[in-house]
């Protein structure tokens, strides 16, 4: 797993731009950044400076326009959409900030999907261990409609832990939850680092949400702009204070 010098992700030079002649919007702009094995980083910036494309580029649901994408030592920008798409079901997991959830399944078909999807054998006894990973073994039969957000939230993350991947992405994982439903989605998060040897990366809005993290990466109009290593939530406020008056 992972590259030679540690690195699961990396992303070299990658801008990504919307639009063209006096209309276009560069959402990134020349990013490069590396996320290590069994590390816990934290994407936080401003409305608009590019952090959901950051995790979409990084986890192949995006072309960059140009630079370089690594995943586990795979470059994503040359592969075809078949190609990637087999990388992404393997290597990668991601957790939408809609939860992304079918509603006519349940819990545990919703889990159960991406092996579904990779044509793989679906052992019942894997899927009920990832929901009681994510403390929902008793809500197996229930479709989410019968479900509180912060359980569709972690059944979300369940699914996308099914396939056992190198690297979780995780987009405001804890934007629609309340406090004590958001640090259990935390302390998963950590625990996957921490634990299992998982690389996760998460964009979030909330400093205490940023401080479970090892270190945090702050993006301003599409380009890092510094980061913090075990940084608390307040040093973590401060400095996403002092980004919203950077000048463009």
């Amino acid at each position: 797993m992972g590259q030679r010098n540690g690195d699961v992700v990396a992303l070299r030079r990658v801008s990504r731009r919307y639009g063209s002649g006096d209309s276009v919007v560069n959402a990134l702009d020349e990013v490069s950044l590396a996320f290590p094995h069994g590390s816990f980083t934290a994407v936080m910036g401003p409305s608009g400076s590019g952090k959901s494309t950051l995790l979409q580029c990084a986890a192949g649901l995006d072309r960059p326009t140009s630079g370089s994408v690594t995943v586990g030592g795979t470059e994503l920008t040359g592969l075809g959409e078949r190609r990637l798409t087999l990388l992404r079901r393997e290597r990668i997991g991601f957790v939408f900030q809609a939860f992304n959830l079918l509603p006519a399944l349940t819990a545990e078909q919703n889990v159960a999907l991406p092996l579904r999807l990779a044509g793989r054998r679906v052992p019942r006894a894997r899927v009920r261990a990832a929901l009681a990973q994510v403390g929902l073994g008793d809500r197996a039969r229930h479709r989410p409609a019968q479900l509180s957000g912060g359980q569709q939230q972690r059944i979300a993350l369940a699914r996308a832990l099914i396939t056992r991947p190198e690297v979780l992405f995780a987009d405001e994982p804890t934007g629609a939850l309340d406090s004590r439903t958001g640090h259990e989605v935390l302390t998963l998060l950590r625990g996957i680092a921490d634990h299992e040897g998982g690389t996760v990366v998460m964009v979030t809005h909330d400093p205490v949400a940023a401080a479970r993290a090892d270190r945090v990466v702050f993006l301003v109009d599409g380009r890092v702009h510094g980061e913090l290593a075990g940084a608390g939530a307040d040093a973590v406020a401060a400095r996403m204070t002092g980004l919203e008056t950077v000048p463009c």
